[in-house]
């Protein structure tokens, strides 16, 4: 049987099964694992081949295909991304083996590593395009099929890649500041935590063209989220007009709910992005909404993409991107979603 006809056979079993979809640092997300989530495996070198999980019987195991992503370990957000990638790896009967690395440099290095190893697909996020421009194009150079995910949609098709698959980021950031906006927030702190990407002022951005009042950026640690936590509450305490508070992430969103009260403020508060906590947070009314890009997808789907690029030379998007979001979550919904979330999928 040729790869193309145990493909389209290992599709048809897989369609039979559910797809638990899900929910993206910028994001560009990153954030810290919740106290109900397993811990994630520490990120290897540069270099190092990371393990793969085993394929679905009656697959093709030797068609390798890599995901590499500037998620740091134990990020709560990057996690349901690989989790996403590793699913469509068992569903579809191929090996993915996932890395991450908050440092654009060293996530360079993953990615000439994985072109080394004739990879037959790369699924990468671009929260700082310029610093892996040319290794994505060393990539697509070799015959390597690249989509990117998350963040840097702007230059997706510029550099080559195949498709994107990620939220909007500006649409996103509107999004969040009309809500906050309908909730009567006149004066919001948009809290960055990752320096230089810019998938995160992307979101700070839109929300102020649509909040009708006044944003001001906090730029803070997303790898010292105790400080940052500190950060914020010395913010409210030094000016006492702020009445919002948006973060950008599920760790950072529970640090800024536990600074507003440090601070003695009133401020009301957002973030992007699901964590277990986040949702709790947010059925118990400490938290306003969340904006949901369905991470899991960004990891499921690009697989896909990939495997069927390389079977049947089929192509998505025709150079704009797949949105998996912006979904909004909020109190009346959150309930739907908490089950999933503590799954890992959401």
């Amino acid at each position: 049987m040729n790869l193309s006809t145990r493909f389209f056979v290992t599709i048809a079993i897989s369609a039979a099964m559910p797809l638990v979809a899900a929910g993206c640092k910028s994001s560009p997300s990153g954030g810290q694992k919740s106290a109900e989530e397993k811990p994630a495996a520490e990120t290897p070198p540069a270099g190092a081949q990371p393990e793969a999980p085993a394929p679905a019987p009656g697959g093709y195991p030797d068609e390798k295909f890599a995901v590499i992503t500037h998620g740091s370990a134990g990020d709560a957000f990057w996690d349901v991304v690989k989790k996403g990638a590793e699913q469509a790896a068992t569903d579809l009967g191929v090996t993915v083996a996932y890395q991450g690395n908050g440092d654009a440099a060293q996530q360079a290095s993953l990615i000439d590593s994985a072109v080394a190893s004739k990879v037959k697909g790369l699924v990468v996020s671009m929260a700082n395009p310029d610093a892996l421009a040319e290794p994505i194009k060393k990539a697509i150079a070799a015959g390597i099929p690249v989509i990117t995910i998350n963040s840097g949609s702007a230059k997706s098709a510029e550099l080559g890649a195949l498709a994107h698959v990620g939220q909007d980021e500006s649409i996103a950031g509107e999004g969040a500041g009309k809500n906050l906006a309908a909730a009567g927030v006149k004066k919001l702190l948009c809290v960055v935590h990752e320096a230089g990407n810019i998938g995160l002022e992307q979101r700070c951005a839109g929300a102020k063209k649509t909040l009708g009042g006044t944003v001001v950026n906090l730029q803070v640690d997303i790898n010292n989220v105790a400080e940052a936590q500190s950060t914020i509450s010395s913010k409210l305490q030094a000016d006492k007009s702020i009445d919002g508070v948006l973060a950008l992430n599920p760790a950072i969103g529970m640090a800024a709910s536990e600074a507003v009260g440090a601070a003695g403020s009133k401020a009301k508060v957002a973030t992007f992005d699901l964590s277990g906590e986040v949702v709790d947070a947010i059925a118990a009314g400490k938290l306003l909404f969340a904006i949901d890009q369905q991470q899991y997808l960004q990891g499921y789907l690009p697989v896909v993409f990939a495997v069927l690029y390389q079977t049947n030379l089929n192509t998505v998007g025709n150079g704009a991107p797949v949105l998996t979001g912006p979904g909004i979550i909020n109190k009346a919904n959150a309930a739907k979603v908490a089950a999933l979330a503590k799954k890992g999928t959401r």
